[in-house]
């Protein structure tokens, strides 16, 4: 009996897109099981991708360049997509990620190019704003964004705080009176992050060091963060939202703007029509570039299993590395096992995917 399938994996961090992930598993499955209908559907939690997931998966989606000034102030091309209903999904990873710098700039990275390419979408006529803000490589707080908008950050001689992590010490005044207003149908911030702004599993401790920050620029960096919280009205409230230090508390700045906070991978599966297309499925496959014990905390696996486990439908699991139990799904591949090591399976992504596919096309046949 020909099934039909869904395929709605996360990309694979680096290596291969959430859409490159899907057309490689359906390479290789349909090498086993060539009548089989595949449903495409990437999926993305917020981060690295989100774009791409959104453009692969709604019908009608463009891409509209824009420039904008990057986290090391050098120019970079980046794009916003504009999807058929006016929603604009723009991504911070694209225009001010930390994959778009040759050095790590833990005090200095700032967010400005992602408030631009915000205005980009406004001045087109966005009616609904999704701002995925994963892959940052700043801790400003979202001053950088809000800045773009209309946002004014004095020091104490009334002038402009330096960009980034750095300027917010001496930052004396935040005037948002001037930011841009929010689109007609609001704005939600896709991540998958829950850590509020200040503290011990704030913006700054836990993701300041991926950032290049030493313990002592840590220290620094959450007492100019709470600057900020101290400088805009409401500060306290907003900082403690779960959420509000994703992206080095770039959550924090969309949320003084008057966004609104969403689970990233739920909010990516509602606008891809992800529970549509399970109603009717025999299968569905899901994966990430590695399945650990961080997975069912709002990761794409998890929220795919949720919405399948609700319309009756199987899941099956593929993961460049599996390093927690993955008993619950029907099927499961590593890539690192298919390839015989990580190293291998990093190199040639693609075709291991497809391997992957392939074997579990064969072992749920």
């Amino acid at each position: 009996m020909n099934r039909r399938v869904v395929l709605a994996p996360d990309s694979f961090k680096g290596t291969a897109t959430a859409a490159e992930a899907a057309d490689a598993i359906a390479r290789g499955w349909r090498t086993v099981a060539p009548a089989d209908e595949l449903v495409a559907k990437p999926m993305a939690d917020g981060g690295e991708g989100t774009l791409d997931a959104f453009a692969a998966a709604v019908p009608g989606a463009s891409r509209v360049p824009v420039s904008v000034q990057g986290p090391d102030d050098r120019p970079t091309d980046a794009a916003w997509l504009g999807l058929p209903d006016g929603t604009a999904v723009v991504e911070l990873a694209l225009t001010s990620g930390i994959t778009l710098l040759d050095r790590l700039r833990p005090l200095d990275a700032h967010t400005l190019g992602f408030g631009q390419a915000i205005v980009a979408a406004l001045d087109a006529g966005a009616r609904r704003l999704l701002l995925a803000i994963g892959g940052s490589s700043s801790t400003d707080g979202g001053v950088g964004a809000l800045a773009a908008l209309g946002g004014v950050f004095l020091d104490a001689q009334r002038r402009p705080v330096r960009l980034g992590a750095r300027g917010l010490g001496t930052l004396a005044r935040a005037d948002l009176s001037g930011l841009r207003p929010l689109p007609t149908d609001g704005a939600l911030i896709l991540s998958d992050v829950t850590n509020p702004l200040l503290g011990p599993t704030g913006a700054a401790a836990v993701f300041g060091p991926q950032k290049g920050a030493t313990p002592v620029m840590v220290e620094a960096m959450d007492d100019n963060l709470a600057r900020l919280v101290r400088a805009v009205p409401g500060g306290d409230a907003l900082a403690a939202v779960p959420g509000a230090g994703a992206a080095g508390g770039t959550g924090f700045g969309l949320l003084t703007w008057g966004a609104r906070m969403a689970g990233g991978s739920g909010a990516v599966a509602d606008a891809i029509g992800l529970s549509s297309a399970l109603a009717g499925a025999d299968l569905v496959v899901t994966g990430e570039g590695r399945f650990d014990g961080q997975s069912a905390a709002g990761k794409v696996p998890s929220e795919v299993a949720a919405r399948a486990a609700t319309a009756g439908v199987p899941v099956a699991l593929v993961a460049g590395a599996i390093d927690a139990d993955a008993s619950g799904f029907a099927a499961s591949a590593s890539l690192t096992d298919l390839a015989g090591g990580a190293a291998a399976a990093m190199a040639e992504p693609l075709r291991w995917l497809e391997a992957a596919g392939a074997a579990l096309a064969r072992s749920l046949a």
